[in-house]
């Protein structure tokens, strides 16, 4: 029998092995990224897991495949969590240009990972690449959202291939955008079975298999589908469909003007708006989308709204004017107000997930009250920066510290009214703010978003933009647990020895800082405007310039508590993989040197 004394001692060496080993490996992987032997993308050509997020308990099959073979090699797989090593494993290379292998995570639920993949040609490391792995039982908690657009006849490997590159990026929602026939009546039906096909708000038709297919596929993946209505609106023909124009929403308190949004003459209708908090267009819509989720296994709705309705532009005096909306009863209907009591009766019958587009933030603090899954912006009336970090900070607190955020915000708007290419350093700042500020950006469908009209294809994406992309998702997944799940911003005072301007605000010429907290970490963001031109993150005409790489950036950071420890992460280098950082405390200051910074770095200083 083993004495007390003894088995502690045991238990203890054991344990440090375990640290040490850690460690190594650790130190290991991070070697590696320098190697001498290291040809970056020449011999993997990409890498992709089966789900877009997954269970705890469920494994992760990942695919990678070669440009070409490699007879004698292997992979060394280091699988973190922030810079923790939770596994590492090497896996002999089979003859084929393609392999799978599969990892259990830990039972540990909404939790992110960052796997480093290391290819061996012989004994020497000759490629690298990283994908992150998302582990979360609901959607909602790190909701990473994309869209669909077309519903046309889409051959079935066509529409898995879209499937398949959302994937990629994680993206755990999909919106089926205006895949309805009209919104008083999105599901059309004939000898009560969904019709075949029909025509969307734009003419566009639209094919009920491509519908089922791409809803069967995102489930496939572990992604939730979103069937697209708006709350209020109904075409030119509601009469016809039922709909009782005293249900309507006016312009006037005799009720003789009805309010209605105006769509181009080729469309199939103008949108005939109407009263949200009316009970019985409730009761006929909700019958209507009930139609909806008996035939098709969507997930949820998206609620779309339009905006702040009263306010009205006055040509005559070139100026915006409060112009109130009334119901038939000739009472004033505040919007704003509706949509909570609308959302809390829309889930009592239908009883499944909801998202509500805030446009502008009109009435998104009644909306987070209401039981949506997270919160949804339409940035318009916020031009800057700076605004969407705010616009993130806003609905953390308007959700007392409860829903996430998902801001709809389009890049390049001008330059897509011709055909050209996404600007990547504009696409780039923007996602850098949204993610640093613990955001997601719905921007990823069939092409990517530069227009409020979802099918608008005017831009590609270069291939250069879309591995860039990629690592900002493996980002924004693999550090999760850092830039999305509760940690609270606080004041720090940050500068920089090397003569790089730091500001805590948005402003050209100059890197901007902000700092979170979280279980005994302070995580500091630096965002690259050094050579910003504009601070209107939309890049209108895609004239955003790229940053200049800065190398050896020293700074200088407060800190009032003893460090631990100190690395770095960034999706602009290493793919994102950690990066241990020496550093220098004397009193209240601690001084270090950042490798590198691009887009955006992310410092995280542990405390003792």
């Amino acid at each position: 029998m083993i004495n007390p004394i003894t088995y502690k001692l045991i238990i203890v060496m054991v344990v440090a092995v375990i640290i040490i080993s850690g460690c190594f490996a650790s130190e290991q992987s991070g070697a590696l990224y320098e190697s001498e032997t290291l040809e970056q993308g020449t011999w993997i050509d990409e890498i992709s897991t089966n789900l877009a997020a997954y269970h705890p308990g469920y494994p992760v099959t990942f695919s990678l495949t070669l440009h070409e073979e490699i007879t004698d090699g292997s992979l060394l797989l280091y699988y973190k969590h922030l810079d923790h090593l939770v596994y590492e494993e090497e896996i002999d290379l089979t003859d084929e240009q393609q392999m799978t292998w599969e990892w259990l995570p830990e039972d540990q639920d909404f939790t992110g990972y960052m796997v480093e993949v290391f290819l061996k040609n012989g004994k020497d490391v000759v490629d690298h690449v990283n994908i992150a792995v998302d582990v979360s039982s609901d959607w909602s908690k790190f909701p990473r959202y994309g869209y669909l657009a077309d519903f046309y006849e889409i051959a079935e490997e066509d529409q898995q291939a879209v499937i398949d590159r959302l994937n990629r990026f994680h993206i755990n929602g999909l919106q089926f955008y205006d895949w309805q026939d009209m919104h008083e009546n999105p599901l059309p039906m004939e000898n009560e079975e969904p019709a075949s096909q029909w025509y969307d708000i734009a003419n566009r038709i639209v094919k009920l298999e491509t519908v089922e297919t791409y809803i069967k596929l995102a489930h496939e993946k572990n992604m939730r589908a979103m069937n697209y209505n708006l709350l209020f609106g109904a075409s030119r023909h509601f009469e016809e469909e039922g709909v009782k124009r005293e249900w309507a929403l006016f312009k006037d308190s005799a009720a003789e003007e009805q309010d209605v949004h105006p769509l181009p003459t080729a469309w199939k209708s103008d949108i005939f708006l109407f009263d949200p908090s009316n009970a019985k267009w409730q009761e006929f819509l909700f019958e209507k989308e009930k139609l909806v989720f008996e035939h098709l296994p969507f997930d949820g709705w998206h609620v779309d709204q339009l905006g702040d309705r009263s306010k009205v532009w006055n040509p005559e005096t070139e100026q915006v004017e409060n112009s109130p909306l009334w119901n038939a009863k000739g009472d004033v209907v505040d919007l704003a107000e509706t949509y909570r009591p609308f959302i809390e009766n829309a889930k009592e019958a239908l009883q499944v997930d909801f998202v509500l587009n805030a446009v502008s933030q009109y009435g998104q603090e009644e909306i987070a009250k209401s039981p949506v899954n997270f919160l949804y912006t339409e940035s318009w009336d916020q031009p800057l920066y700076q605004d969407l970090k705010e616009i993130i900070d806003d609905n953390w607190t308007y959700s007392n510290g409860e829903l996430q955020t998902v801001l709809a915000a389009y890049m390049n708007y001008d330059l897509a009214n011709s055909l050209g290419e996404f600007n990547a350093p504009g696409v780039l700042l923007t996602d850098a703010v949204i993610f640093a500020s613990g955001g997601a950006h719905i921007e990823l469908g069939e092409n990517m978003l530069a227009k409020e009209y979802f099918p608008n294809k005017s831009l590609k994406i270069t291939d250069e933009l879309n591995e860039q992309l990629i690592r900002y998702y493996d980002f924004t997944v693999a550090y999760q647990n850092l830039l999305r799940d509760g940690a609270e911003e606080v004041e720090s005072t940050v500068s920089s020895t090397s003569e790089i301007p730091i500001s805590s605000e948005a402003e050209e010429g100059a890197v901007w800082t902000f700092t979170k907290e979280k279980d005994h970490k302070n995580m500091i963001h630096f965002i690259n405007f050094t050579e910003a031109t504009s601070m209107e993150w939309k890049d209108r005409m895609g004239e955003q310039p790229e940053p200049e790489l800065k190398e050896d950036v020293s700074i200088v950071v407060k800190a009032e508590k003893e460090v631990s420890k100190v690395w770095t992460a960034s999706p602009d280098a290493y793919h994102g993989s950690t990066v241990e950082l020496d550093f220098e405390q004397e009193g209240d200051e601690l001084s270090l040197t950042m490798p590198s910074l691009k887009y955006w770095n992310m410092v995280v200083i542990e405390y003792k």
